[in-house]
C-alpha cells in the first residue's frame, strides 16, 4: 500500500488527488520566478489541485560549458525563499553534492535527486539524513524495479518522507520512452509516484535551445496516459514564454495553456480514484 507524503499542506498520495509540482527549468531571476509561481499557483488552484514549484537554482547537467546553469545556491536558495513566503507555496530544487545538502534543507520543502545521480549513495545518505521529503528521479538507465536500492538508502537514515519520479528510459541513443508498467511498479515500492512528462520529450544529444531538442507536443498524450497509470502527481516544466528560456526552451510548456491539460488530467485523475473505491 503506497503511504501518503505531506509536504507543507499538500497531500500526495492513492487517496488524494492529483499534484502539480511545476515552474521554470532553472531559475532565471526573482521576478519572473514569482510571477511564473503566481500564475500557476492560481491555476491549480482554480482546479483544486495542491501546487509544488520547482525550479532548480542549477542545472549541472548542461551540453556546453557557456550553458546558462542558473544563479547558484546562495542566490537561488534566497529567490526560493521569497517565494516560498510572497506566493505561499511549497519549493522543490535539486541537490547535486553532499556540500548542498543544509544549506537546501534550510529552505527547500522538498529535497530533488536528479536522475543522473540517483545512484549516488552519499548523496541520498545526506539528503535523508536532513528528514526533508526527498525527490528521486529515476535514472533514464535503469528499471523502475531498481529504484528500491536508492529507497532503501533514504530509508537507512530513518527517513521515510519520499517520492519517486518516471521521467523516461533510455531507448537506443537520444531517445527517451515511457513504459507505462513503470507507474505500477514504482508504486509497489510503497511511495508516491510522480511522472516528470517534459523531461520525457526532451531529445537528447541536441541543445535543449533549439527546437529539435524537445517533442513537446507529445506532452498531453504522456500525461493523460500516466494520470490514467496511476500516477499521484504530474511534473510540468513551465515557462511564461519558453522560447525565451535559458534552459529546455524545447521541451517546456507555456504557462498560458497548462490551465486546459490540467483540466483534462484532474478529470482522468478523478475516475481513476473513483474506480479504486469501486474496487475495494
Amino acid at each position: 500500500m503506497t503511504s501518503d507524503l505531506k509536504v507543507s499542506g499538500v497531500t500526495l498520495g492513492k487517496t488524494s488527488p492529483l499534484v502539480l509540482i511545476a515552474g521554470p527549468c532553472v531559475i532565471e531571476d526573482e521576478e519572473s520566478s514569482l510571477r511564473s509561481a503566481e500564475a500557476i499557483k492560481n491555476i491549480a488552484a482554480g482546479l483544486g489541485m495542491g501546487f509544488i514549484f520547482k525550479s532548480s537554482y542549477t542545472k549541472d547537467n548542461r551540453s556546453k560549458a557557456t550553458a546558462y546553469t542558473g544563479p547558484g545556491l546562495d542566490a537561488g536558495l534566497s529567490i526560493l525563499e521569497r517565494v516560498k513566503k510572497e506566493i505561499g507555496v511549497p519549493v522543490l530544487s535539486d541537490v547535486h553534492c553532499k556540500s548542498e545538502v543544509n544549506a537546501a534543507a534550510e529552505v527547500l520543502d522538498v529535497l530533488q535527486i536528479p536522475a543522473y545521480l540517483s545512484q549516488q549513495t552519499g548523496l541520498a545518505l545526506a539528503a535523508g539524513t536532513t528528514g526533508k521529503p526527498i525527490n528521486i528521479k529515476k535514472g533514464q538507465f535503469i528499471g523502475p524495479g531498481e529504484m528500491r536500492n536508492t529507497i532503501g538508502k533514504i530509508e537507512h537514515t530513518g527517513n521515510r518522507r519520499i517520492m519517486l519520479t518516471e521521467r523516461g528510459s533510455c531507448f537506443g541513443y537520444n531517445n527517451l520512452v515511457v513504459d507505462m508498467r513503470s507507474f505500477p511498479i514504482l508504486a509497489s515500492l510503497g511511495y508516491p509516484v510522480i511522472f516528470d512528462v517534459t523531461h520525457s520529450v526532451r531529445v537528447y544529444g541536441t541543445p535543449s535551445s533549439e527546437s529539435a531538442g524537445g517533442e513537446p507536443q507529445y506532452v498531453p498524450h504522456l500525461a493523460r496516459a500516466a494520470v490514467a497509470a496511476g500516477c499521484d502527481g504530474i511534473f510540468i516544466e513551465a515557462h511564461r514564454d519558453p522560447q525565451r528560456a535559458k534552459c529546455d526552451a524545447c521541451s517546456m510548456l507555456p504557462i498560458s495553456i497548462l490551465g486546459g491539460l490540467l483540466k483534462v488530467l484532474k478529470e482522468i485523475d478523478d475516475i481513476v480514484k473513483l474506480k479504486r473505491l469501486e474496487d475495494q
